[in-house]
């Protein structure tokens, strides 16, 4: 090898390479069936599948659609001047405003029988059901027993995950006025889930804005978060205790809410978006005052471009995640638009293009942040839900969203790139 093609051969081998996140986005429906979607194993083929709706897709490629509980619907509405008639609920497929009866989806062996069952919350103020997964029957088609969670599921931000610590997911929402969880029976698991109450019946309305799960004072339990403040879960939950309540405003109604420490100092945060049918994105900064927990508002995305350092707005963000996007061990924020939300005419810019970002968390040593936008996908969105989790078990998060728009999947993976590519897709700081 001559010098010439040696040292051009050192200098290509030494090109800074760079590592890009990025996503493939797959469709697998454009009918509107529900506001959220989730991952679960439900054939137990080890691989996991997806489901939206009356629906499950099996993995790994969702070609392949299972009818859980009755997918009865078919609506009518005018696109393009003509009257078309669809399945499911009226969405994109139309140009009027409806509601589905599915407003999130959890999956989860509620009974203990190594199946992977699916847990639906419905619409605000309704019932929430879980579906018994038929098991080694499951290949026979037909859809799976019903059984009622809870009789009134109230809040636009519910979940299901283990609040008391003892191993079991529950429902937390509100119900009826109160704050709370409904645990599954522990006799009987098809029994309507065993209720809770944290607060008093403070009537908070089906249609309340903002809640969360996370330990806001670092004792190790966790606490409830809503839009005015977060109930303290008690040393013991013998006798169904309510929770101290600390008042603070955390926006005007949200969607999900998240405590973490955001920039590195040791005390937790608190992550919501301000108003899920407006505008802004915001943190909480934890400080302490005479041993009181206060908070300092940060917000990094609202009504304005100029709001964000980097030009980024959009409205309505119904929905979040918070997960380590890019592998650092620092969790990112994963949320977006919820498409027509209201429908075509309702909310601030429902027409707008229904976008889907994840804010890379770079803390700084003065222990500033900064929440650096990227951008997934311009027409998809969020519903009330997103969820981002390894799908396809690469160790990296995936994400799916179910609304109004469609199902959609994206895949995660990595892309080694050069220099030149990897700060032409860096996001430009333009409102210093």
């Amino acid at each position: 090898m001559g010098l010439a093609a040696a040292v051009s051969g050192f200098v290509a081998s030494a090109a800074p390479k760079h590592t890009l996140h990025v996503f493939s986005k797959q469709e697998l429906t454009d009918q509107f069936w529900s506001e959220g979607a989730n991952f679960g194993d439900f054939n137990r083929d080890g691989i996991m599948d997806v489901v939206a709706g009356p629906f499950w897709y099996e993995g790994p490629d969702y070609k392949v659609r299972h009818e859980f509980m009755p997918a009865d619907k078919t609506s009518t509405s005018t696109r393009d001047g003509q009257k078309v008639t669809f399945p499911g609920f009226k969405g994109r497929l139309g140009n009027e405003n409806e509601y589905s009866a599915n407003f999130f989806a959890f999956t989860g062996d509620i009974n203990g029988d190594g199946w992977t069952d699916i847990i639906i919350l419905g619409f605000p103020g309704e019932n929430s059901w879980w579906f018994e997964n038929p098991g080694k029957d499951l290949s026979k088609g037909g859809h799976w027993k019903r059984h009622v969670a809870l009789d009134v599921t109230d809040n636009e931000s519910p979940t299901f995950l283990d609040l008391t610590g003892d191993g079991r997911p529950e429902i937390v929402c509100s119900s009826k006025g109160h704050y709370g969880y409904a645990s599954p029976d522990r006799t009987d698991p098809t029994k309507p889930f065993v209720w809770h109450s944290i607060s008093p019946d403070n009537h908070y309305h089906k249609f309340t804005h903002g809640m969360g799960v996370g330990d806001v004072n670092g004792d190790g339990r966790l606490d409830l978060m809503e839009k005015d403040g977060w109930w303290e879960q008690p040393a013991s939950l013998a006798g169904d205790p309510l929770w101290l309540f600390h008042k603070w405003p955390f926006g005007t109604g949200g969607s999900q809410m998240y405590a973490y420490d955001v920039n590195g100092d040791g005390l937790p945060d608190v992550i919501t978006a301000i108003a899920a049918h407006g505008y802004g994105l915001a943190w909480y900064e934890q400080y302490r005052e005479g041993g009181e927990i206060k908070f300092r508002e940060h917000v990094f995305v609202n009504k304005e471009a100029r709001e964000n350092r980097y030009g980024v707005h959009f409205s309505q963000p119904h929905a979040m995640d918070l997960v380590d996007v890019d592998g650092d061990g620092v969790k990112d924020l994963v949320t977006g638009k919820r498409f027509w939300a209201h429908g075509p005419a309702g909310d601030p810019e429902p027409n707008s293009a229904p976008v889907l970002y994840w804010f890379q968390l770079k803390r700084n040593a003065d222990k500033t942040v900064d929440w650096i936008p990227h951008l997934i996908d311009d027409n998809s969105g969020v519903g009330t839900q997103v969820v981002a989790r390894d799908i396809n078990g690469d160790g990296r998060p995936d994400i799916v969203v179910g609304n109004k728009h469609g199902v959609y999947v994206f895949t995660h993976r990595i892309k080694t790139v050069d220099d030149a590519e990897w700060q032409a897709a860096q996001p430009k700081v333009i409102n210093p």
